[in-house]
Protein backbone atom coordinates (compact mmCIF):
# COMPACT_ATOMS: atom_id res chain seq x y z
CA UNK A 1 0.00 0.00 0.00
CA UNK A 2 1.73 3.25 -1.07
CA UNK A 3 1.25 6.57 0.72
CA UNK A 4 2.74 9.96 0.51
CA UNK A 5 4.77 11.26 3.52
CA UNK A 6 4.32 15.00 4.50
CA UNK A 7 8.10 16.67 4.23
CA UNK A 8 10.20 16.41 7.53
CA UNK A 9 8.00 13.77 9.32
CA UNK A 10 9.52 10.72 10.41
CA UNK A 11 8.65 7.38 12.27
CA UNK A 12 9.38 4.12 13.67
CA UNK A 13 7.30 1.21 15.25
CA UNK A 14 8.30 -1.74 17.36
CA UNK A 15 7.35 -4.70 19.22
CA UNK A 16 8.11 -3.92 23.04
CA UNK A 17 6.47 -6.35 25.19
CA UNK A 18 2.51 -4.67 25.23
CA UNK A 19 1.20 -7.51 23.81
CA UNK A 20 1.58 -10.85 23.78
CA UNK A 21 2.36 -11.87 20.00
CA UNK A 22 6.35 -10.63 19.26
CA UNK A 23 5.05 -10.47 15.65
CA UNK A 24 2.61 -7.67 16.50
CA UNK A 25 3.96 -4.15 16.93
CA UNK A 26 2.80 -2.26 19.86
CA UNK A 27 4.85 1.27 20.24
CA UNK A 28 5.39 4.01 17.44
CA UNK A 29 6.62 7.27 17.19
CA UNK A 30 5.95 10.12 14.66
CA UNK A 31 8.03 12.93 14.62
CA UNK A 32 8.55 16.33 13.38
CA UNK A 33 12.16 17.37 12.60
CA UNK A 34 10.57 20.69 13.14
CA UNK A 35 8.05 21.98 15.78
CA UNK A 36 4.50 21.60 14.44
CA UNK A 37 1.32 23.13 14.60
CA UNK A 38 -0.78 20.67 16.63
CA UNK A 39 -4.66 20.76 17.67
CA UNK A 40 -6.74 17.32 18.67
CA UNK A 41 -10.47 16.97 18.96
CA UNK A 42 -11.12 14.19 21.97
CA UNK A 43 -13.61 11.72 23.36
CA UNK A 44 -16.84 13.16 25.22
CA UNK A 45 -17.15 10.63 27.37
CA UNK A 46 -16.78 12.21 30.99
CA UNK A 47 -14.45 8.97 31.56
CA UNK A 48 -11.39 9.77 29.49
CA UNK A 49 -7.75 8.02 29.51
CA UNK A 50 -4.63 9.47 31.14
CA UNK A 51 -3.16 10.53 27.24
CA UNK A 52 -6.37 12.32 26.15
CA UNK A 53 -6.13 14.67 29.26
CA UNK A 54 -2.20 15.02 28.69
CA UNK A 55 -2.67 15.70 25.15
CA UNK A 56 -5.81 18.26 25.80
CA UNK A 57 -3.40 19.93 28.27
CA UNK A 58 -1.10 20.34 25.76
CA UNK A 59 -3.16 21.51 22.19
CA UNK A 60 -3.77 23.57 20.83
CA UNK A 61 0.23 24.67 20.10
CA UNK A 62 2.63 25.83 17.57
CA UNK A 63 5.88 23.56 18.87
CA UNK A 64 4.73 19.71 18.85
CA UNK A 65 7.46 17.68 17.53
CA UNK A 66 6.04 14.14 17.95
CA UNK A 67 3.09 11.36 18.98
CA UNK A 68 4.14 8.51 20.70
CA UNK A 69 1.71 5.92 20.72
CA UNK A 70 1.32 1.83 22.32
CA UNK A 71 -1.57 0.07 21.36
CA UNK A 72 -2.70 -3.74 23.91
CA UNK A 73 -2.80 -1.44 27.15
CA UNK A 74 -5.07 2.09 27.14
CA UNK A 75 -4.05 3.35 29.97
CA UNK A 76 -7.90 4.34 31.64
CA UNK A 77 -9.51 4.29 34.60
CA UNK A 78 -5.42 4.16 36.29
CA UNK A 79 -5.67 6.83 37.84
CA UNK A 80 -3.02 9.63 39.16
CA UNK A 81 -0.75 6.77 38.18
CA UNK A 82 -2.10 6.72 34.68
CA UNK A 83 -1.43 10.04 34.57
CA UNK A 84 2.30 10.22 36.18
CA UNK A 85 2.54 7.62 32.86
CA UNK A 86 1.45 9.50 29.99
CA UNK A 87 3.49 12.31 31.55
CA UNK A 88 6.43 10.02 31.29
CA UNK A 89 6.13 8.21 27.67
CA UNK A 90 6.26 12.44 26.34
CA UNK A 91 9.28 12.85 28.53
CA UNK A 92 11.30 9.82 27.31
CA UNK A 93 10.22 10.75 23.55
CA UNK A 94 11.17 14.21 24.14
CA UNK A 95 14.56 12.89 25.17
CA UNK A 96 15.31 10.55 22.65
CA UNK A 97 14.42 13.04 20.09
CA UNK A 98 15.93 16.05 21.56
CA UNK A 99 12.58 17.73 22.99
CA UNK A 100 10.58 18.50 26.03
CA UNK A 101 7.92 16.79 27.46
CA UNK A 102 5.40 19.28 26.82
CA UNK A 103 6.65 19.48 22.88
CA UNK A 104 5.25 15.40 22.79
CA UNK A 105 1.48 14.50 22.59
CA UNK A 106 0.60 10.61 23.91
CA UNK A 107 -1.96 8.36 22.17
CA UNK A 108 -2.71 5.21 24.16
CA UNK A 109 -5.88 2.14 22.83
CA UNK A 110 -6.29 -1.08 24.45
CA UNK A 111 -7.98 -2.85 27.40
CA UNK A 112 -9.04 -0.43 29.96
CA UNK A 113 -7.99 -0.32 33.41
CA UNK A 114 -4.43 -2.26 33.61
CA UNK A 115 -0.86 -0.16 34.22
CA UNK A 116 1.01 0.22 31.67
CA UNK A 117 4.61 -1.88 31.64
CA UNK A 118 6.62 1.40 31.68
CA UNK A 119 10.11 -0.54 31.64
CA UNK A 120 9.26 -2.23 28.37
CA UNK A 121 7.97 1.13 27.25
CA UNK A 122 10.73 2.40 28.01
CA UNK A 123 12.97 0.13 26.00
CA UNK A 124 10.84 0.69 23.27
CA UNK A 125 10.64 4.34 23.24
CA UNK A 126 14.65 4.64 22.78
CA UNK A 127 14.71 1.10 20.41
CA UNK A 128 11.78 3.29 17.96
CA UNK A 129 13.86 6.64 18.43
CA UNK A 130 17.00 5.14 16.81
CA UNK A 131 15.31 3.61 13.88
CA UNK A 132 13.48 7.00 13.13
CA UNK A 133 12.95 7.02 9.30
CA UNK A 134 10.96 8.68 6.04
CA UNK A 135 10.30 6.05 4.41
CA UNK A 136 7.13 5.04 3.69
CA UNK A 137 6.75 1.37 5.26
CA UNK A 138 7.81 3.44 8.64
CA UNK A 139 4.89 5.12 8.32
CA UNK A 140 2.81 2.13 7.76
CA UNK A 141 4.58 0.47 10.67
CA UNK A 142 3.57 2.83 13.02
CA UNK A 143 -0.33 2.61 11.70
CA UNK A 144 0.00 -1.05 12.20
CA UNK A 145 1.56 -0.08 15.58
CA UNK A 146 -1.85 0.91 16.11
CA UNK A 147 -4.06 -1.96 15.69
CA UNK A 148 -6.42 -3.89 18.18
CA UNK A 149 -9.10 -5.53 17.04
CA UNK A 150 -8.53 -4.27 13.35
CA UNK A 151 -7.64 -6.75 10.66
CA UNK A 152 -5.76 -4.61 8.96
CA UNK A 153 -4.09 -0.81 8.64
CA UNK A 154 -6.09 2.36 8.15
CA UNK A 155 -4.10 5.30 6.13
CA UNK A 156 -4.87 7.61 3.36
CA UNK A 157 -3.27 10.56 1.74
CA UNK A 158 -3.50 13.47 -0.99
CA UNK A 159 -1.20 15.85 -2.72
CA UNK A 160 -2.41 19.18 -3.21
CA UNK A 161 -0.99 22.15 -5.76
CA UNK A 162 -0.60 24.94 -4.05
CA UNK A 163 1.72 27.87 -5.44
CA UNK A 164 4.19 25.62 -7.35
CA UNK A 165 4.78 23.47 -4.46
CA UNK A 166 3.10 20.37 -3.44
CA UNK A 167 1.57 20.21 -0.14
CA UNK A 168 0.58 16.59 1.21
CA UNK A 169 -1.19 15.10 3.71
CA UNK A 170 -1.18 11.81 5.04
CA UNK A 171 -3.32 9.88 7.86
CA UNK A 172 -3.64 6.92 9.84
CA UNK A 173 -6.02 5.62 12.27
CA UNK A 174 -7.51 2.72 14.06
CA UNK A 175 -10.73 1.57 15.29
CA UNK A 176 -12.74 -1.41 14.89
CA UNK A 177 -15.23 -1.60 17.72
CA UNK A 178 -16.25 0.48 20.83
CA UNK A 179 -17.21 3.14 17.81
CA UNK A 180 -19.80 6.02 18.07
CA UNK A 181 -20.40 8.94 17.03
CA UNK A 182 -19.07 11.95 19.07
CA UNK A 183 -15.90 10.16 18.56
CA UNK A 184 -15.03 6.64 19.12
CA UNK A 185 -12.89 3.81 20.31
CA UNK A 186 -10.68 5.01 17.48
CA UNK A 187 -7.43 6.85 17.08
CA UNK A 188 -6.34 8.92 14.40
CA UNK A 189 -3.13 11.03 13.94
CA UNK A 190 -3.16 13.41 10.18
CA UNK A 191 -0.11 15.20 8.90
CA UNK A 192 0.64 17.72 6.43
CA UNK A 193 3.68 19.42 5.46
CA UNK A 194 1.26 22.77 4.65
CA UNK A 195 1.72 25.63 7.16
CA UNK A 196 -1.48 26.44 9.46
CA UNK A 197 -1.83 28.76 12.38
CA UNK A 198 -3.59 26.59 15.83
CA UNK A 199 -6.43 28.72 15.50
CA UNK A 200 -7.25 27.65 12.17
CA UNK A 201 -5.80 24.46 12.27
CA UNK A 202 -8.37 23.42 14.97
CA UNK A 203 -11.60 25.07 12.74
CA UNK A 204 -9.98 22.79 10.35
CA UNK A 205 -9.97 19.05 12.24
CA UNK A 206 -13.46 20.41 13.95
CA UNK A 207 -15.24 20.93 10.18
CA UNK A 208 -13.40 17.44 9.14
CA UNK A 209 -14.12 15.43 12.01
CA UNK A 210 -18.05 16.44 11.87
CA UNK A 211 -18.31 15.13 8.46
CA UNK A 212 -16.34 11.98 9.32
CA UNK A 213 -15.36 10.20 12.53
CA UNK A 214 -18.61 12.08 13.73
CA UNK A 215 -20.42 10.61 11.75
CA UNK A 216 -19.77 6.76 12.36
CA UNK A 217 -20.88 3.94 14.41
CA UNK A 218 -20.25 0.21 14.91
CA UNK A 219 -21.85 -0.71 18.34
CA UNK A 220 -22.70 2.93 19.36
CA UNK A 221 -20.32 2.71 22.47
CA UNK A 222 -18.63 6.19 23.20
CA UNK A 223 -14.98 5.28 24.39
CA UNK A 224 -12.19 6.54 26.94
CA UNK A 225 -9.40 7.35 24.44
CA UNK A 226 -10.91 8.70 20.86
CA UNK A 227 -8.26 11.09 19.90
CA UNK A 228 -7.92 12.28 16.43
CA UNK A 229 -4.33 14.79 16.00
CA UNK A 230 -3.49 16.89 13.18
CA UNK A 231 -0.20 17.94 12.66
CA UNK A 232 1.29 20.80 10.49
CA UNK A 233 4.98 21.72 10.32
CA UNK A 234 4.95 23.91 7.29
CA UNK A 235 7.94 22.37 5.81
CA UNK A 236 6.52 22.52 2.68
CA UNK A 237 6.81 26.22 2.72
CA UNK A 238 2.90 27.20 1.35
CA UNK A 239 0.86 28.19 4.16
CA UNK A 240 -3.09 27.66 4.17
CA UNK A 241 -5.15 30.74 4.03
CA UNK A 242 -1.99 31.80 1.61
CA UNK A 243 -0.51 30.21 -1.38
CA UNK A 244 -3.33 27.63 -1.07
CA UNK A 245 -7.02 28.19 -0.70
CA UNK A 246 -8.58 27.56 2.88
CA UNK A 247 -11.75 25.56 0.85
CA UNK A 248 -9.52 23.54 -0.98
CA UNK A 249 -7.11 22.62 1.75
CA UNK A 250 -10.44 21.66 4.01
CA UNK A 251 -12.04 19.97 1.46
CA UNK A 252 -8.97 17.25 0.97
CA UNK A 253 -8.39 17.03 4.83
CA UNK A 254 -12.03 15.84 4.84
CA UNK A 255 -12.18 13.49 2.23
CA UNK A 256 -8.77 12.23 3.99
CA UNK A 257 -10.88 11.67 7.56
CA UNK A 258 -13.93 10.41 5.49
CA UNK A 259 -11.32 7.57 4.30
CA UNK A 260 -10.31 6.61 7.33
CA UNK A 261 -13.74 6.69 8.70
CA UNK A 262 -15.11 4.75 6.16
CA UNK A 263 -12.45 2.34 6.59
CA UNK A 264 -12.81 2.24 10.46
CA UNK A 265 -16.37 0.87 10.08
CA UNK A 266 -15.98 -1.31 6.85
CA UNK A 267 -13.87 -3.11 9.44
CA UNK A 268 -15.94 -3.56 12.26
CA UNK A 269 -15.72 -5.98 14.30
CA UNK A 270 -17.24 -9.07 12.41
CA UNK A 271 -18.75 -6.58 10.01
CA UNK A 272 -19.27 -8.36 6.71
CA UNK A 273 -21.07 -4.97 5.40
CA UNK A 274 -20.36 -1.11 5.11
CA UNK A 275 -23.94 0.46 5.57
CA UNK A 276 -24.34 4.02 4.36
CA UNK A 277 -26.77 6.16 5.42
CA UNK A 278 -28.58 8.97 3.75
CA UNK A 279 -30.93 11.01 5.68
CA UNK A 280 -32.74 13.80 3.68
CA UNK A 281 -35.21 16.61 3.90
CA UNK A 282 -34.55 17.41 7.23
CA UNK A 283 -35.33 21.28 9.15
CA UNK A 284 -31.14 21.01 10.47
CA UNK A 285 -28.17 18.64 9.85
CA UNK A 286 -28.34 17.87 13.59
CA UNK A 287 -32.25 15.99 13.20
CA UNK A 288 -30.67 14.77 9.73
CA UNK A 289 -27.55 13.23 11.96
CA UNK A 290 -29.90 11.95 14.79
CA UNK A 291 -32.22 10.25 12.51
CA UNK A 292 -29.38 8.34 11.00
CA UNK A 293 -27.26 7.43 14.23
CA UNK A 294 -30.40 6.12 15.11
CA UNK A 295 -30.55 3.72 12.56
CA UNK A 296 -26.96 2.76 12.48
CA UNK A 297 -27.51 1.96 16.02
CA UNK A 298 -30.33 -0.11 16.11
CA UNK A 299 -29.90 -3.90 16.45
CA UNK A 300 -32.60 -5.34 14.59
CA UNK A 301 -31.87 -2.77 11.54
CA UNK A 302 -28.04 -4.55 11.91
CA UNK A 303 -29.16 -7.75 11.97
CA UNK A 304 -31.53 -7.30 9.84
CA UNK A 305 -28.49 -6.27 7.31
CA UNK A 306 -26.30 -9.13 8.04
CA UNK A 307 -29.18 -11.62 7.25
CA UNK A 308 -29.49 -9.75 3.81
CA UNK A 309 -33.02 -9.58 4.77
CA UNK A 310 -35.45 -6.37 3.59
CA UNK A 311 -37.33 -5.54 6.73
CA UNK A 312 -37.82 -2.22 6.01
CA UNK A 313 -40.21 -2.07 9.03
CA UNK A 314 -37.06 -1.88 11.32
CA UNK A 315 -35.72 1.23 9.31
CA UNK A 316 -38.96 3.05 9.84
CA UNK A 317 -39.96 2.26 13.43
CA UNK A 318 -36.15 3.24 14.37
CA UNK A 319 -36.98 6.63 12.17
CA UNK A 320 -39.90 6.93 14.54
CA UNK A 321 -38.34 6.50 17.78
CA UNK A 322 -34.90 8.45 16.47
CA UNK A 323 -36.86 11.85 18.69
CA UNK A 324 -36.87 14.28 15.56
CA UNK A 325 -40.29 15.79 14.95
CA UNK A 326 -41.88 14.92 11.21
CA UNK A 327 -45.49 13.96 9.59
CA UNK A 328 -45.10 10.20 9.14
CA UNK A 329 -47.04 10.45 5.40
CA UNK A 330 -44.05 12.23 4.34
CA UNK A 331 -41.47 9.17 5.28
CA UNK A 332 -39.90 7.45 2.25
CA UNK A 333 -37.19 4.87 2.11
CA UNK A 334 -35.09 3.31 -0.38
CA UNK A 335 -32.78 0.61 -0.29
CA UNK A 336 -29.34 0.29 -2.85
CA UNK A 337 -31.97 1.72 -4.97
CA UNK A 338 -35.19 0.13 -4.14
CA UNK A 339 -37.59 1.86 -3.40
CA UNK A 340 -39.43 0.62 -0.03
CA UNK A 341 -42.02 2.64 1.40
CA UNK A 342 -43.20 6.09 0.01
CA UNK A 343 -45.31 8.76 2.26
CA UNK A 344 -46.59 6.74 4.74
CA UNK A 345 -47.13 3.49 2.73
CA UNK A 346 -45.58 0.06 1.65
CA UNK A 347 -44.65 -0.09 -1.78
CA UNK A 348 -44.88 -3.12 -3.63
CA UNK A 349 -41.35 -4.66 -4.43
CA UNK A 350 -39.36 -7.95 -5.36
CA UNK A 351 -38.01 -8.90 -2.17
CA UNK A 352 -35.27 -11.60 -3.00
CA UNK A 353 -33.92 -8.81 -5.71
CA UNK A 354 -33.75 -6.47 -2.60
CA UNK A 355 -32.13 -9.70 -0.56
CA UNK A 356 -29.54 -10.57 -3.45
CA UNK A 357 -28.46 -6.86 -4.01
CA UNK A 358 -27.43 -6.56 -0.20
CA UNK A 359 -26.37 -10.55 -0.08
CA UNK A 360 -23.92 -9.84 -2.63
CA UNK A 361 -22.54 -6.37 -1.98
CA UNK A 362 -19.98 -5.54 0.59
CA UNK A 363 -21.65 -2.24 0.76
CA UNK A 364 -25.49 -1.28 1.39
CA UNK A 365 -27.11 1.91 0.79
CA UNK A 366 -30.15 3.18 3.05
CA UNK A 367 -31.83 6.65 1.66
CA UNK A 368 -34.35 8.15 4.17
CA UNK A 369 -36.26 10.90 2.48
CA UNK A 370 -38.54 13.68 4.84
CA UNK A 371 -40.54 16.63 3.90
CA UNK A 372 -39.67 19.11 6.15
CA UNK A 373 -36.71 20.79 5.20
CA UNK A 374 -33.65 21.23 2.96
CA UNK A 375 -31.16 19.76 5.41
CA UNK A 376 -29.25 16.18 4.93
CA UNK A 377 -26.36 14.32 6.39
CA UNK A 378 -24.59 10.94 5.65
CA UNK A 379 -23.90 8.48 8.21
CA UNK A 380 -21.62 5.19 8.26
CA UNK A 381 -22.09 2.34 10.12
CA UNK A 382 -21.85 -1.67 9.66
CA UNK A 383 -23.84 -4.50 10.65
CA UNK A 384 -23.81 -6.96 13.15
CA UNK A 385 -22.76 -10.44 13.07
CA UNK A 386 -22.14 -13.25 15.61
CA UNK A 387 -18.34 -12.90 15.01
CA UNK A 388 -19.02 -9.48 16.81
CA UNK A 389 -20.42 -11.19 19.87
CA UNK A 390 -17.39 -13.59 19.94
CA UNK A 391 -14.95 -11.40 19.51
CA UNK A 392 -16.28 -9.03 22.50
CA UNK A 393 -17.16 -12.01 25.25
CA UNK A 394 -13.25 -13.21 24.52
CA UNK A 395 -11.45 -9.65 24.29
CA UNK A 396 -10.20 -9.75 28.12
CA UNK A 397 -10.34 -13.53 29.20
Amino acid sequence: MSVVIPREFVFAAVHCGIKRDPAKRDLGLVVSRRPATAVGVYTQNRIFAAPVGWDRAHTPSDRVRAVVVNSGNANACTGEQGYRDAAEMARLTGEFIGATADEVLVLSTGIIGEFLPMDRISQGIRLAASQLSSDPQAFLAVAEALLTTDKYRKVAGSELQGSGQVVRLAGMAKGAGMISPRMATMLAVILTDAAVDPEAADRLLREAVNQSFNCISVDGHMSTNDTVLFLANGSSGVAVGGELSREFFAEKLTEVCQSLARAIVSDGEGASHLVTIDVSGCKTREDALQVARTVANSPLVKTAITGADPNWGRIVSAVGYSGVPFDPQKLTLDVNGFLLYQHGRPIPFDPEAVSRSIRQSPEVFVHIRLEEGTASARFWTCDLTTEYVRINADYHT
